[in-house]
């Protein structure tokens, strides 16, 4: 029995990989982390160093967790630079640590691959890698049931809880009928903020991978790095990155197109599975009023519905996404630190934050607009 550092997933035949997972979630498969890497997206230069980890019994691949070792906490979504900061003022060194993760992609999934035993044996190996290789801790961010329960029987790793907010189709025929289980109020306002848009002239368009040309592309990648440029930042992703992943993996890929006279003007790109439909991008040429609401929200909640998907994760954060009709939905990611005082303070810290995290889920849903007192309105409490 052995535990591997791959520094790259072309290492590694992409059936045995894929032979592990557990779904159809795109954001797991061998060649969407291959593209990743060769698009330049990922690499040393940028804080993402691949380093994936593998357990092997008698020469076969059990079990697997995507990783990264970092030098910075970007493109993470959970947010650990205050921990960072602390360790910097106390002297500890914080960075390099190894991350578990899909770069860019705060989506809930599977993260301890095939065998749950043999997953329990990688998890027991990790501390002595990390002490082995001067990585200063462990995180596996976005887990899912099963990583869960692997994780909480090892008493050694700390558990923090986020809040994302997807929409959930319950067999609705058409965007009417999700906007008669809402309140009067918020019907409206939902029915005039797509008027508005439609009045404007706007018209959409929704392609698949194998679709789009390659001068499409160009006005996608200009969409997405507008969205960074208005902030004063770089895309983590590069152009080649839409290209590549439109060769190797056309059948994930959905975009919708919003024209105005004819001409491009904005764009959502999301990926799909089985399922769910998941908005991950969007970006638009110039800025106009409740455009982002439609590409982003109302268009993909459109899609979902004709597709009989049962779920849209149109991305994290954004409490602006509850009166849409998106429910709180908790996130968990697991912490490893082998510095003992550092351990002890995020312990302390984590316990409050995880309070504080459950009563917002559940305060939050006072703000969905459906209808109360009838089936109409969800029960179901975040987990």
């Amino acid at each position: 029995m052995s535990l591997i550092h791959l520094p790259s997933l072309a290492e590694l035949p992409a059936a045995d990989w894929d032979a592990l997972l557990p779904d159809d979630q795109p954001f797991l498969r061998h060649a969407f982390l291959l593209t990743l890497e060769e698009s330049g997206s990922v690499s040393e230069a940028g804080g993402w160093q691949p380093d994936h980890l593998l357990w092997r019994e008698k020469g076969r691949l059990r079990a697997a967790i995507p990783g990264y070792r970092k030098r910075n906490s970007w493109g993470e979504y959970v947010f650990d630079h205050a921990w960072a900061d602390a360790c910097h003022r106390a002297g500890i060194r914080y960075y390099p640590k190894w991350l578990g993760a899909i770069p860019f992609s705060p989506v809930t999934g599977a993260r301890l691959l095939g065998d749950g035993a043999a997953a329990a044996q990688l998890l027991a190996a990790l501390p002595e890698a990390l002490q082995r290789q001067r990585l200063s801790g462990a995180h596996i961010n976005f887990t899912d049931m099963h990583a869960d329960t692997l994780l909480q029987a090892a008493p050694e790793w700390l558990s923090r809880l986020g809040c994302q907010y997807h929409w959930h189709n319950r067999g609705y025929r058409d965007f009417q009928d999700f906007l008669d289980t809402l309140m009067s109020r918020k019907r409206k306002q939902l029915r005039k903020e797509r008027e508005q848009v439609q009045a404007s002239g706007f018209a959409f368009t929704w392609y698949r991978g194998h679709e789009l040309s390659e001068s499409q592309w160009d006005f996608v990648y200009t969409c997405y790095a507008n969205t960074y440029a208005v902030r004063g930042q770089h895309p983590y992703l590069s152009r080649e990155f839409f290209s590549l992943l439109a060769q190797r993996m056309p059948e994930s890929i959905r975009v919708a197109i919003a024209t105005l006279q004819n001409q491009p003007a904005a764009m959502a790109f999301c990926l799909v599975d089985k399922q769910t439909l998941y908005g991950r991008y969007w970006g638009c040429l110039a800025e106009f009023d409740r455009l982002h609401f439609e590409t982003c929200f109302y268009q993909g909640m459109d899609y979902a519905i004709a597709e009989g998907l049962q779920r849209f994760d149109a991305g994290a954060q954004g409490e602006h996404k509850l009166v849409r009709g998106f429910e709180p939905q908790i996130t968990r990611s697991w912490h490893y630190l082998s510095h003992p005082g550092l351990r002890e303070a995020v312990d302390a810290f984590l316990q409050q934050e995880r309070a504080g995290m459950r009563a917002w889920a559940l305060e939050a849903r006072d703000a969905l607009p459906y209808r109360r007192g009838d089936h109409f309105m969800p029960t179901n409490p975040p987990v």
